[in-house]
């Protein structure tokens, strides 16, 4: 049973989620975090510290702690990792909430062989909440505490779709890098043709003002967030490649190609859709209506 918990990051958006949900569920909480005092859930206890370099008071709380959840960079939790592992207790359960999964993976499976641990990622922005939304979850060191936690995710409303660390790495260069790189293309590309959004915003059809609101929310989100998604998914850069890469056919198609081979090719791409196609197609006309 979960009862006393850290959150490091806990004053960010990712760590209070779950800081809340677990102060929510009867947990005591501790929120471990860099920033001053003030950023964290109410009815939490403030630690400030730095994950990777610990002090007494932030060792303390670790070593009492049934979980621990690292809601922090990429770099920063694979640089605590070694520190973590030598204080934690053997029964603790160690969390991460990384967008990639293999090197931190490799890391506790190095430094922590003994720790209970798993790697959740949730596939939403943290202000959705994680009702009816997918949470991926890598286990990396199997345990009672692992499928406890797991369960509890799953009682707070989320789809928990487990997976490799290499297939989560695969899938999230597919359905984070690619989108985000595709939503941040096409804004670099409105800024650089310069119109009158006014005037767009007065005419613009649905698909237009789809791709207008996830630049105005990945834009108005964290940086770091939306950085790491490109900079440390070792899938990213090929994604991107294959992205500019089918630009570059369509261009082909539409400056030599005819219509039937534009047809043709419009039919691949539904065909890929399979059995998926009659569901998106259905999501796509609901989207439509409310814009």
């Amino acid at each position: 049973m979960i009862r006393r918990c850290v959150v490091v990051g806990g004053a960010g958006a990712v760590g209070r989620l779950f800081a809340e949900r677990l102060l929510a569920g009867g947990a005591r909480v501790a929120v471990a975090d860099t920033v001053e005092p003030g950023a964290e859930p109410a009815g939490t206890h403030y630690v400030r510290g730095d994950i990777t370099s610990l002090g007494a008071r932030l060792e303390a709380d670790l070593g009492h702690a049934d979980l621990v959840v690292l809601a922090v960079p990429d770099a920063v939790a694979l640089a605590a990792v070694p520190g973590l592992a030598a204080v934690l207790r053997p029964d603790a359960l160690l969390v991460d909430t990384l967008s990639v999964k293999q090197p931190v993976t490799a890391a506790v499976r190095a430094h922590a062989p003994d720790v209970q641990a798993v790697g959740l990622n949730p596939m939403f922005a943290p202000d959705l909440g994680f009702e009816g939304r997918p949470v991926a979850a890598v286990v990396v060191n199997d345990g009672p505490q692992v499928g406890g936690l797991l369960d509890l995710v799953g009682s707070w409303g989320a789809r928990v779709v487990p997976m490799d660390a290499a297939e989560h790495d695969r899938l999230a260069g597919v359905s984070q890098a690619l989108t985000h790189a595709a939503v941040l293309g096409f804004g670099l590309a409105l800024t650089r043709l310069g119109p009158d959004l006014a005037r767009i915003r007065e005419i613009a059809p649905p698909p237009h003002q789809a791709l207008l609101a996830l630049l105005a929310r990945i834009s108005s989100g964290a940086p770091a967030v939306y950085r790491d998604v490109q900079a440390a998914n070792p899938e990213a850069a090929a994604v991107r490649k294959e992205l500019a890469e089918g630009v570059r056919l369509l261009t082909d198609l539409v400056e030599h190609g005819s219509e039937a081979e534009f047809a043709t090719v419009l039919g691949q791409l539904r065909d890929q859709l399979g059995e998926h196609a009659p569901h998106y197609r259905d999501l796509c006309a609901r989207m439509f209506t409310s814009l």
